[in-house]
């Protein structure tokens, strides 16, 4: 994507109108206050409207709702609290270990509740000293608790006026994404490509679009009128997000032996022809998300039947000159390809169109899916709460390292002389994770942020003097922290300390000079503390919880494979099964990769079996791709005669599963003679490719190109090498976790 569609993105994109959202929300009540030089007395109420917003994310509108409504009653209360027994040191304590336990917990309920109990945190730490109040107590806390209720009055406007343009914000964003994804792939057409690299962004991508995916799951089928209503905007987005869906399976199910057609195909240009092909089609894709998230239809940027058509000559080109009877499996490779991205290039088209919102197009959703299946759930019941009450909880060790973080600093701002102590204990909440790998960037990104900030801040200051232009830079500053909070935590925690800085500067510009040793010592001793906690205290490394993601993702994969093939054995196998378990497995795969990413961040000694992980990942991955390949011909093909060859495959390949399932259970298992068996072979295909063969030497290529039997062949050839990859990877996962659990054992 150019500079001017990335620009355009951006400026279209849910994290800037939040960014925008949540700043002229605050400042505008600000300069209200500050034209009656009331704002010191005040401030309280800005703020309250800053953390509202902060805790604000994407989903359903009730949810949003009822989480704001929860958020402010919560925050009114621990500020009430904190602001009553603030004279307590003793209290204060006690405070710290019960909110920072109860509040650091509430991530077991998911992220909006992890995002209530994080900005509840700040509320407590801001108010744990009379930097705020002064000695006006209550006052304060109400006015605190209006700024809040000011963002959800906002809020509620706002959905009034454009109730669409938050799904428009991730569906555009979701194509964009899937449109890198594209780009990504067309890289292992280049010449010599790189494949580590190119699947390690593979995965990264697909981690992005699994969040996505969920986002846009939850707030589509969460909301009614998405699916029931006549309403051609939204019936037109709930189809192409289904589209986007499939478009993604498309993209997934592509996978091909690159090695082998590399060096089938090299020395031709129809590989790179192919690479620069998919290239547009990632383009056309980014260019739909761009019109997606302004509202506006999208247009074409090249001529995608000209440029096809131009790769489908040079095929037929190819094929007539070198296709032969010994190569013919390598140009049934390259047919497939081909037909893949025709079936590619026409959803495109239709998404294209789809963007003008024709009725007639959203007329034509067919949702075929059990939506309750495709619901994000989230129980809320105590009992879970309770049950995370225990060392094996990851979130109840977050908890104590994060309550234990909180008492040092504590401690220490009451024991020594602290500006600004509670900043110290701002630092901690901010960037302390349940994960090392997070808390650790976090803490680099805060630390240099907040100098960077600093740095540019004094500069400013010494430089301007116009009252204006500070302000202008200040909602700037603003915009940009919130925009990014979520995204890039560095340019946020820069953009922050400016604001911060600006705002003093503003207020209270003859303590200035205070302000920027205090900001900088606070974050400094923060991050330190929270560097240590986090190193030392109850850590849980990645690679405690891998197993589960292992077994997670290789039995999402198993369930994914046993829907398909039931069809290849002439059972019925309804589409929305297909669907359901596709998510599944894509979820289970991302939550793999997600976990495996973030041991990378972890110290050395912590990352064993490093090498064998990374091969399961990507053995996982293009486990994932095969089976959805193999779902693609389901209904494409007619198969009948071929069950018996096709159940025979698939006990075997099920056989295998099981053993590797077995295996990461810890059951005692033998699998050599399992792992040298060869799959069963399709004796009915080696016929028919023989006499495929046969045709191609004795009459030639143009006239064997008119046989009957040439499309069918095509087909039954690729799903019968899908089969045989499915089993030879599932052949190496087993000795994968042989190596891996054999190794734990001797360890343990």
């Amino acid at each position: 994507m150019n500079y001017l569609d990335e620009f355009k993105k951006f400026i279209s994109s849910y994290q800037l109108s939040a960014g925008i959202r949540i700043t002229l929300g605050a400042v505008l009540p600000s300069l209200i206050l500050q034209h009656y030089n009331l704002l010191s007395e005040y401030i309280a109420f800005p703020l309250g409207t800053l953390l509202l917003g902060a805790t604000d994310s994407p989903g359903p509108y009730a949810r949003r709702r009822n989480a704001l409504l929860i958020a402010i009653g919560t925050y009114f209360l621990v500020a009430l609290v904190t602001d009553l027994l603030r004279d307590y040191p003793f209290i204060i304590f006690v405070e710290i270990i019960f909110f920072g336990v109860f509040f650091s917990l509430a991530g077991v309920y998911g992220n909006r509740a992890n995002n209530i109990g994080l900005i509840a945190l700040l509320v407590f730490v801001f108010n744990i000293d009379d930097h705020l109040s002064r000695d006006l107590g209550l006052r304060t806390v109400l006015i605190f608790s209006l700024g809040g209720l000011w963002y959800f009055i906002l809020f509620l406007v706002l959905q009034k006026l454009r109730p669409y343009v938050l799904i428009r914000q991730l569906l555009g964003e979701n194509f964009v994404e899937l449109g890198k994804l594209l780009s990504i792939k067309s890289g292992y057409y280049a010449t010599k490509p790189k494949y580590e690299e190119l699947f390690s962004q593979m995965v990264h991508q697909q981690v992005i679009l699994r969040e996505n995916h969920q986002n846009l799951r939850e707030i589509l089928f969460k909301t009614r009128e998405f699916v029931n209503e006549s309403n051609t905007t939204s019936r037109t987005l709930m189809l192409m997000f289904l589209d986007s869906i499939d478009l993604f399976e498309r993209i997934l199910n592509s996978q091909q032996d690159y090695h082998h057609l590399h060096e089938a195909f090299e020395e031709t240009k129809i590989l790179r022809l192919f690479g620069t092909y998919l290239r547009w089609l990632s383009e056309e894709i980014q260019q739909i998300g761009i019109a997606v998230q302004s509202g506006t239809p999208s247009k074409p940027k090249h001529n995608l039947d000209l440029a096809f058509n131009k790769c489908a000559r040079s095929f037929d080109s190819l094929r007539e000159r070198r296709m032969d009877h010994e190569n013919i499996e390598d140009f049934i490779m390259l047919r497939q390809i081909l037909n893949r991205m025709q079936d590619i290039t026409e959803r495109i088209k239709k998404l294209h169109r789809a963007t003008s919102f024709d009725s007639k197009l959203g007329q034509t959703l067919d949702v075929n899916v059990n939506l309750e299946n495709f619901i994000p759930k989230q129980d809320y019941h105590p009992r879970i709460l309770l049950d995370n009450l225990s060392l094996k909880s990851a979130h109840f060790r977050h908890a104590i390292r994060v309550t234990l973080a909180l008492l040092i600093a504590y401690l220490i701002s009451i024991t020594f002389e602290f500006g600004h102590g509670y900043w110290v204990l701002l630092t901690i909440v901010t960037i302390m994770k349940p994960a090392f790998s997070l808390t650790k960037q976090r803490n680099i990104y805060r630390i240099g942020g907040t100098f960077t900030g600093l740095i540019i801040g004094f500069g400013l200051l010494y430089f301007v003097q116009d009252g204006t232009a500070l302000f202008l830079v200040l909602m700037f500053s603003m915009i940009t922290a919130y925009t990014f909070l979520k995204v890039n935590y560095f340019i946020a925690s820069t953009s922050i300390t400016l604001y911060v800085i600006l705002c003093f500067y503003f207020i209270h510009p003859d303590n200035l000079h205070g302000v920027l040793q205090d900001r900088a010592v606070d974050t400094a001793l923060g991050s330190l503390i929270a560097f240590v906690v986090s190193y030392y205290v109850l850590p849980l490394w990645e690679y405690a919880q891998i197993n589960q993601y292992l077994k997670g993702a290789l039995l999402a994969n198993r369930a994914y494979f046993d829907i398909v093939s039931l069809r290849y054995t002439g059972q019925h196998v309804e589409i929305g099964r297909v669907k359901e378990e596709r998510k599944n497995a894509i979820i289970a795969m991302a939550n793999l990769s997600d976990n495996f990413e973030k041991m990378l961040s972890e110290p050395k000694r912590q990352q064993p079996h490093m090498e064998e992980y990374h091969q399961f990942v990507a053995t996982s991955h293009m486990l994932t791709s095969y089976v959805a390949s193999l779902s693609f011909y389901m209904e494409t093909t007619d198969f009948d005669d071929f069950k018996s060859e096709f159940e025979a495959m698939i006990r075997q390949i099920d056989r295998q599963f099981e053993v590797a399932v077995n295996i990461l259970e810890g059951r005692t298992v033998d699998p050599i003679d399992l792992t040298r068996e060869a799959l069963p072979q399709n004796q009915k295909l080696v016929q028919l490719l023989a006499n495929r063969k046969k045709e191609v030497r004795e009459l030639g290529i143009t006239h064997s190109a008119q046989g009957t039997d040439r499309k069918r062949i095509s087909d039954l050839m690729t799903i019968n090498g899908l089969f045989e990859l499915i089993s030879t990877i599932t052949i190496d996962e087993i000795k994968i976790l042989q190596v891996i659990m054999k190794n734990n054992t001797g360890h343990n």
